[in-house]
């Protein structure tokens, strides 16, 4: 996810850096980026957190991920979402939950098959959800806002179905969801 994001981005005109598993550069980058996107799997969050440091202070965390366990079932019911858990721990950072509904491939241009895919994009700041939401537009999305960032608790949901529909029933990474509006 971090990779196909990285290369959207970047021919979007925008600087990126992209970091693994080094502790000092995913404190490094954190502090550097306005956006930090976090592209990881959803059991490494607190990791990453506790390795971004104050680095993340007045930042906006764009949460890509979905909150599945290690076995791809939903970690989290409807009564919170893994965006919701994040906000808690990321203390002075703002969550936008976002990019969670498009596969890995399709980031790069918001399309599939010359369709515009729908990137929905949930926080409870404005400000911040509408960077997300003008970064979407230039990556080729139809950007919708999807309201508080409670929405992400049907968003992670949506995420888990479309894998469901890719892997699960076989339907491929050349899906994606289109809001008819």
């Amino acid at each position: 996810m971090g990779s196909a994001l990285k290369r959207g981005i970047e021919r979007a005109g925008y600087e990126v850096r992209a970091v693994g598993k080094n502790p000092a550069a995913v404190r490094e980058a954190a502090q550097w980026g306005d956006l930090v996107f976090l592209a990881v799997p959803f059991g490494a969050l607190d990791d990453v957190l506790r390795e971004a440091g104050d680095g993340i202070k007045g930042k906006v965390l764009i949460d890509v991920t979905n909150a599945l366990t290690p076995d791809y079932q939903l970690a989290l019911g409807f009564t919170t979402s893994g965006a919701e858990e994040l906000q808690k721990k990321a203390r002075g950072a703002t969550v936008v939950k976002a990019f969670n509904t498009v596969f890995a491939q399709n980031m790069g241009t918001g399309e599939v098959k010359g369709q515009k895919l729908s990137l929905f994009v949930a926080s409870d700041d404005r400000g911040a959800k509408e960077k997300v939401l003008g970064l979407g537009r230039e990556l080729g999305f139809d950007a919708v806002d999807a309201g508080p960032l409670q929405s992400a608790r049907s968003l992670e949901s949506l995420g888990f179905f479309q894998i469901q529909l890719g892997y699960g029933l076989k339907m491929g990474t050349d899906i994606g969801f289109t809001l008819v509006h």
